[in-house]
């Protein structure tokens, strides 16, 4: 399902002109993310591709995001993912706290495409390790930092609650993902 990311209402980009998601999930503990920028591109801060591996911090710059956490209950987890194909995923046990690597998660799959007017990422993540109940739905925040090669920075989600950007809150957490069904 392709989901349109809103600017932060106190963001201006005039090089990114929207960003968009698809959502897919081709088997009940996979998900597949599929982020794309439209825009000036050129003008866009896009980190070197490199070997895929664990990074941390990601989100200071270009970064593609994702929250899950079930629909009741506080813990969640966020994943991030470069333009590098870097990424990181961290648990919390609450909104902002309890941070820690999720190092039950591993590599993820992520392909990145350059062309004149576009950037894609696509990460496909296991949802099987995470320690979220299966029976009940889920609640997924998409999000992006697009940071200009000016260095301005701009803000991308789903949802956006009031006051500053804050990917973490609850009203950020704007998708809904049906329980796992195994057949």
């Amino acid at each position: 399902m392709r989901q349109l990311l809103r600017l932060h209402p106190e963001s201006r980009s005039s090089v990114a002109q929207h960003v968009e998601v698809v959502v897919t999930r081709p088997r009940p503990e996979g998900l597949v993310l599929s982020y794309k920028l439209s825009g000036r591109v050129d003008d866009v801060y896009l980190p070197a591709v490199r070997p895929t591996a664990r990074g941390d911090e990601l989100w200071q710059h270009t970064c593609f995001e994702a929250f899950v956490r079930a629909s009741s209950g506080s813990e969640y987890y966020e994943f991030n993912f470069s333009p590098s194909t870097q990424w990181a995923v961290y648990r919390f046990t609450d909104y902002r706290n309890g941070m820690c690597v999720a190092a039950e998660v591993s590599t993820p799959p992520i392909d990145v495409r350059l062309d004149a007017q576009s950037f894609t990422l696509q990460a496909a993540l296991a949802l099987d390790h995470l320690s979220l109940p299966r029976e009940s739905s889920w609640r997924l925040g998409l999000s992006a930092v697009i940071e200009e090669t000016n260095g301005n920075k701009t803000y991308w989600a789903l949802a956006h609650p009031p006051g500053k950007p804050d990917f973490h809150h609850k009203d950020a957490f704007a998708y809904e993902l049906s329980p796992a069904v195994h057949p």
